[in-house]
Formats: structure tokens, sequence, C-alpha cells
């Protein structure tokens, strides 16, 4: 689902906006020196029992009221990740300023109050209360409104993860979508952990699943050392190759298979990439972790049925 203010009539926009604000997260009062001619993007990505959702707008003001709440309550929290922009919020028991890259919640069951300034991007993520068990009661409190470490650990991989996932929707299939909300549900989980530092009261599938995502984002960025091997991984997560091996029994590949694909999917990238037209198949195949180019071409020719040369003709002849 898209809405773009320009498909709206100058004089409906900023109504819509807020309809769509009340339809995306819970009703709310909104103000905005723009309201005249407002201008706001939105994407809606459904991952079954979870929102997310991509939004650029002008600059404005939020309030959810006690009143709203009664009228209307979801029962959610959002997680909303500041791209561009600033802002601050207010809540009976907190006063925060966030930033670009900063992560922060709400909750639509408590009142509270927001102002964006400068040239607001962010990505909202609405979650069931049900699914964040961990912030019943006064833990709910700890977290609602507190800036959220996003340049490292948890929440670094859970923005990449939103960042990967809004960048390019083309590639999942709708039936795609709730294991994506699992998955996403269990990052946002593992950070409010390590937020109120009740590691040890997470459910041993969630830590199985953040385990699983670290090791992944961990291959892909080292994909291009030729020394990445199952023991090599182990020893970096502190783990036994015996118990990576379990992890990856109910995933699509083995932790060699899931290597292999990343770098020949990489390499099937590059020699597409009409920047690389003049590097040598086998210093791409190299770059990749294949330091035997005829290991290369077998392992080309068996996941997509052509060699490495042909592939690279078709795609650059079909560019011109």
């Amino acid at each position: 689902m898209v809405f773009r203010s320009q498909d709206v009539a100058a004089a409906d926009r900023f109504d819509y906006w807020v309809e769509r604000v009340g339809r995306t997260h819970a009703p709310m009062e909104v103000r905005s020196d723009y309201a005249d001619d407002f201008h706001a993007s939105q994407r809606v990505l459904d991952l079954g029992a979870v929102t997310v959702w991509p939004a650029t707008y002008h600059p404005m003001a939020l309030r959810r009221t006690q009143k709203l709440i009664r009228q209307s309550d979801p029962e959610t929290y959002h997680l909303a990740f500041a791209i561009r922009g600033t802002g601050a919020g207010v809540w009976r028991h907190r006063e925060a300023e966030y930033k670009p890259s900063d992560l922060f919640l709400t909750s639509s069951s408590l009142p509270y109050e927001l102002h964006s300034s400068g040239d607001p991007a962010t990505v909202g993520v609405e979650i069931p209360a049900a699914l964040l068990p961990l912030l019943n009661g006064r833990a709910g409190l700890r977290v609602v409104g507190q800036p959220m470490p996003a340049r490292d650990g948890v929440g670094a991989l859970l923005v990449q993860f939103l960042t990967q996932l809004t960048a390019d929707t083309a590639s999942f299939q709708p039936s795609d979508g709730p294991r994506l909300g699992t998955v996403l549900t269990d990052l946002v989980t593992a950070l409010i952990s390590h937020m109120l530092e009740a590691g040890g009261c997470l459910p041993p599938e969630t830590h199985r699943r953040t385990l699983i995502l670290r090791i992944q984002a961990f291959i892909g960025e080292h994909l291009h050392d030729p020394h990445l091997t199952p023991a090599a991984i182990a020893a970096a997560h502190h783990i036994s190759v015996s118990y990576l091996h379990r992890l990856f029994q109910d995933e699509d590949a083995t932790v060699a298979a899931w290597i292999r694909r990343l770098r020949l999917e990489a390499a099937h990238r590059d020699l597409a990439d009409p920047a690389l037209h003049a590097a040598p198949i086998h210093a791409i195949a190299s770059r990749w972790g294949f330091p035997r180019a005829a290991d290369f071409s077998r392992a080309y020719r068996a996941a997509y049925g052509t060699t490495p040369k042909d592939h690279r003709h078709q795609a650059l002849h079909h560019r011109e």
C-alpha cells in the first residue's frame, strides 16, 4: 500500500495524512505549520501481525491523549527508526530528544506528544503488545520513550534488517511476510531484553533466531575471506562447530552451502555490472572467495546453468 500526497488535492492532503496515521498506528491529534499544502509519502508492508511503514513528511506534532486512548486503542507498540530529521517526545514519565539513526518506542496505550523538525524520514514498525510480553508492567515505562542503541550490537542488526527490508521488497513473496514479521519481532525483543538487562528471560527460540541472524550477517560481511569456514564462524561466535551446524538444520541450506550461495550471488551481480566490465572474471571470483577458477566455473554452472563468461556477455549486451 502506497500513499503520496501529490496524488491528493492540496486542500485535502493534511486531513488524508491524519487519517493515514490513525490507521497505520493509532488515532492522533496532528498539527503542522504546513497543513495548507502538506507533503508526505508512506509505504505499508504487511508482515502478518507486524506492519512496517517507511514514511517521509513535513514537520508536524503528534499528540495521543487519554481521550483518544479510551475511544480507540489497538494495543500496539510503535518502534520508530529515524533516518532524517530530529524530534522530541514528552511522556508523563520522560522527555527525550531524537536524532538521525536513533531508535525509540512508543505505546498506543500511553499518552504522549511527539514533535518532528528538519526533513523527517522514518521507518515505523507496529507490533502488537501481546508479542512483546517483556514490556508488561513497569518494564514498559523503562523502555518507552528511551532512545535505544542502534549503532552496535542487536540494535545495529535491527537497523540493518529494517534498511534491507524497506530498500527492496520486490524479491519477497507474500508468503515471506509472516516469517519476516517473526524475525523482526525477535530482534525487537532481543533489543528490549538488552535494555532491561534481562537476557536470561528470553525464550530459547528467540535466542536461537537472533544468533542465526548474527551469524548470517557475519557471513555476509566476510564473504571475501577465503578462510571463512564453519570452524572460523563458530570461533567468532563462541560456539562449537557442531552447535553451529545444528542451528542451520532448520534453515534452507547448510553453513557451507549458505556461504557458497551468497558468494555466487555476489559474483553473479558483479559480472553483470557495467562498471566492472574490465575486471577479469578470475579477479571477481577471487574477490568473492573462489581462488581457483575451475572451482568457480563449476559451481557457477551448477547454480545458474551457464558459464560466468556467457552470463557476463548476455547481461552487458542486454544493457546496450
